[in-house]
């Protein structure tokens, strides 16, 4: 427990613990709050991958073989509570997620291509300017771990592609899409 500060004159003081942040997001976890499936429709065109078996091809080349360009999607959701910590510094976080990459056939039909859990941690640091609370977003690590297959008689994508994919990804949009959200605009 901590004292605040006296002052002298009018002021807002915030104060997050580590309880009431991990509160919120046990709150958003138990409510499947923590869950996005992304088409191909919702990646941004200048993105280096699109959601198709013909892009997937560098990591599965059997998965365009039995399903020749066609759209996928992405399901991502936490598998686990994310857990944040606060530093006099930043708030640091650990978030436990999964990705499942779907072919979607003509007729709609969703058929599971492969699975893969992400652990990342990321660093956020709050930020005062002109007089306006914000902050910046940074990832600080990630760590997928051995993905499965889900279509019978697919190999097992090649992880450490999809690792240097996700990175990318997250560095060009995911942490700028963060940061322009959180960080306070003139």
């Amino acid at each position: 427990p901590k004292t605040p500060p006296m002052a002298h004159e009018p002021m807002l003081l915030l104060a997050v613990t580590e309880f009431v942040a991990n509160s919120a997001t046990f709150t958003y976890f138990t409510a499947g709050a923590l869950r996005k499936n992304i088409s191909s429709d919702g990646l941004p065109r200048q993105f280096p991958l699109q959601l198709r078996t013909k892009s997937m091809e560098v990591f599965s080349p059997q998965l365009q073989e039995r399903y020749p360009d066609q759209p996928m999607e992405l399901h991502l959701w936490a598998r686990q509570q994310p857990l944040l910590s606060c530093h006099p510094d930043a708030l640091h976080g650990t978030l436990f997620s999964s990705a499942e990459a779907f072919v979607v056939l003509p007729n709609a039909t969703r058929v599971p291509a492969f699975l893969l859990n992400i652990d990342a941690n990321v660093t956020g640091k709050p930020t005062i300017t002109r007089n306006r609370l914000g902050g910046t977003v940074r990832l600080t690590g990630m760590d997928p771990l051995p993905a499965l297959c889900r279509a019978q008689g697919l190999p097992v994508p090649q992880v450490k592609r999809l690792e240097t994919l996700l990175k990318f990804g997250l560095w060009l949009f995911g942490v700028p899409r963060a940061n322009s959200k959180c960080c306070p605009h003139p």
